[in-house]
């Protein structure tokens, strides 16, 4: 049913002034209801038989602190509880076409490639759940990653991950300090405080039952902080203010085994051999002085500017130290 003017109840005037000004607010009132109902009729009615889609988002819980005058928060691990009730949201086709067609497979329910390795088929199945549990949007290129898996023999040499390689991530030998302005700053400002605090475990000796581990013959050892995505608890209560540091960083690789943190230290004439890391996720900043009798550095993962927020969630939910 539509209204039209004619039915309106305007208000009878004739005479100018007060009367014609009051005559017209309410004119204009009643056309302002007549244009809301309009709008409101055209309205599509929900279709309750499609049942609806919902995403839904983590929170993250923060806590202030400060060292050296340095305020810090620290995110808990995303809420992965009970979500029975909570509906899948799958890409539309304009994403798929954004996302170069990454999810074609997934969409047509095409099997994994049987000849994927078993690390690789463990991932998809956690990517799956991950899905399942939020949404595959913005999952395009990991789920790529995943099923080109049994390639990486044949990417080039600068990119050459044993475990998970993510599509399309640019490589280059150093990054720009812009690229981590916050987190290299944040570490800069903490470094007397962090080196105090390096040279007081140093001092105690290096050894394991003093929270070193891979002590060697040749003066290579390490005093982890946070091993493979968990903190270890010892090591942290020995260097307070550094460990506060880690956790105000926007970037640290806190929450999943791609993660580490801690203090390196070489012996003199030790030199480390070429490797690959086992993901081109992650970049490893250093933290040291320019020159020093043994070479110490502080090594920390962060995530690699080019990979998503979306995409940092469901590796923290791939790569969870409880899977």
């Amino acid at each position: 049913m539509y209204w039209s003017l004619d039915m309106l109840p305007l208000p009878p005037y004739v005479e100018l002034g007060v009367h014609s000004l009051s005559g017209l607010l309410w004119t204009l009132l009643l056309l302002f209801l007549w244009h809301c109902y309009r709008i409101g009729s055209d309205l599509p009615k929900a279709d309750h038989a499609d049942g609806g889609k919902m995403s839904s988002r983590s929170s993250a819980m923060s806590f202030g602190g400060s060292c050296a005058g340095t305020e810090y928060k620290a995110q808990s691990k995303f809420y992965r509880g009970d979500l029975k009730n909570r509906f899948i949201s799958m890409e539309t086709e304009e994403d798929e076409e954004l996302g170069q067609g990454y999810l074609t497979s997934v969409l047509s329910h095409a099997l994994f490639p049987a000849q994927g390795s078993a690390q690789a088929k463990k991932l998809y199945s956690a990517l799956q759940e991950y899905a399942k549990r939020y949404s595959w949007v913005g999952m395009g290129r990991i789920h790529k990653g995943l099923r080109e898996q049994m390639k990486l023999k044949d990417h080039s040499t600068i990119q050459k991950p044993h475990l998970f390689f993510l599509p399309d991530v640019p490589s280059v030998p150093f990054f720009p300090r812009d690229a981590h302005r916050h987190d290299i700053n944040l570490l800069e400002a903490n470094y007397p405080v962090i080196l105090a605090e390096f040279q007081a475990v140093y001092q105690r000796g290096i050894d394991s039952k003093f929270g070193w581990t891979s002590v060697g013959p040749k003066g290579r050892a390490v005093f982890p902080l946070y091993n493979a995505g968990v903190y270890v608890a010892a090591n942290c209560r020995s260097c307070p203010c550094t460990y506060r540091t880690l956790l105000s960083l926007r970037t640290f690789i806190s929450s999943n085994s791609l993660g580490s943190a801690g203090f390196w230290l070489l012996g003199p004439g030790v030199a480390l051999g070429s490797s690959y890391g086992p993901t081109n996720t992650r970049l490893r900043c250093h933290l040291g002085p320019p020159d020093a009798g043994p070479r110490v550095i502080l090594s920390v993962d962060v995530w690699h500017p080019n990979v998503a927020a979306a995409e940092r969630q469901a590796l923290d939910f791939m790569f969870s130290p409880d899977l």
